[in-house]
């Protein structure tokens, strides 16, 4: 959605952006809810932490938008120049009074929120290099949504009160083009965690590892609102490969995250025995082979997450029907629904990637 013409020579250089690992994620096959989070933090805890001092060489790989230039979120314009540049290595904090002064590291999920333990406070997945005096506006206030402003920085991210339903006090709000980046942060933080928060705070935005309701119900809009860029997906190998060795889940696999926190994504179950979806994970573009497995439907639905139907087609009540998914379908998941004389037959869970 973002950022791409930034990292052409990089792609040129690199080549295509890294798939993951195969196998990576096997054990996550098939699950959702809890036992899905589960999986997820087995697959990624353990990993090799680096020091403080060394973030700052990481954002050589992490966060170099090209010739040594900081890819600050706080202070880029994605589709323009931005109101000042830092340079890595040069313009480190150090002291700040305001707004271009220099860079340094943020913590998305906020020191304070895990009383600064030590492996979480230099996890790359959650850190990022950012201006300092925006930084120190941001504070250790929760993201959300700016219902009015009392500060906003010059590329127009904001602090102010929340309009985000379930929350009314300070928010600070990334501007659209990097919500994605930071919910993708907050999830990995939630599921890398998980369990292993005994010593860790809360706010309002969290509760020791796990995302409040109202929290994570934004997130979720903020992951399928700003897709994962080349960017996200440069820095997540960069991390994987060089020094954590370990991967944000959420940026390999987004629709991980309606799996895991939407409970009507998770509910679908009882009528799901015996639906044969192909392929599945499916490619938008591609044709879906649906099967009831003896089960008689004279139409499939194709449904988003609200229940609000996207697509119907219509079949001969034989139990099979092929349905042709159009190239516009948007990443994420979906409840397929096999229907006879309008009524609900069975339901499946459909990933289109």
């Amino acid at each position: 959605m973002k950022k791409f013409l930034a990292l052409f020579v990089g792609l040129l250089l690199f080549g295509l952006v890294s798939a993951q690992p195969a196998n990576y994620y096997n054990s996550a096959n098939g699950l959702t809810g809890n036992q899905l989070k589960v999986a997820l933090h087995n697959i990624i805890k353990g990993h090799s932490s680096i020091s403080y001092g060394q973030l700052w060489n990481a954002f050589w790989s992490t966060d170099n938008k090209g010739n040594g230039v900081v890819w600050d979120m706080y202070s880029d314009w994605p589709n323009g120049n931005s109101p000042y540049t830092y340079f890595l290595g040069q313009d480190q904090c150090g002291n700040y009074n305001s707004e271009g002064d220099c860079y340094n590291r943020e913590h998305s999920w906020p020191q304070s929120w895990f009383n600064e333990q030590t492996t979480p406070r230099t996890d790359l997945h959650h850190i990022f290099p950012t201006d300092g005096f925006v930084n120190g506006k941001r504070a250790n206030y929760p993201f959300g949504e700016v219902r009015s402003a009392s500060w906003t920085s010059q590329n127009g991210s904001k602090l102010g009160t929340c309009k985000t339903p379930g929350y009314s006090g300070t928010v600070f709000e990334p501007i659209d083009e990097y919500k994605g980046d930071f919910a993708r942060a907050l999830m990995y933080m939630s599921v890398r965690y998980y369990l292993e928060d005994g010593n860790w705070g809360s706010s309002d935005m969290t509760s020791k590892s796990e995302l409040k309701d109202w929290a994570i119900n934004m997130l979720l809009r903020w992951n399928e609102q700003d897709p994962v860029s080349p960017k996200e997906k440069e820095r997540n190998e960069a991390i994987y490969n060089d020094y954590q060795h370990n991967r944000n889940p959420f940026v390999d696999h987004p629709e991980y995250a309606r799996m895991i926190w939407d409970p009507t994504w998770n509910s679908v179950q009882e009528k799901a025995e015996s639906v044969f979806l192909f392929p599945n994970p499916v490619e938008r573009g591609q044709s879906l082979h649906v099967s009831g497995n003896g089960d008689a439907f004279d139409a499939v639905a194709i449904c988003d997450l609200t229940g609000r139907t996207l697509l119907k087609a219509i079949g001969n009540q034989v139990g099979e029907l092929t349905v042709a998914l159009p190239d516009g379908l948007a990443q994420g998941c979906y409840i397929v629904k096999l229907m006879r004389n309008g009524s609900v037959v069975k339901y499946e869970k459909l990933l289109v990637k």
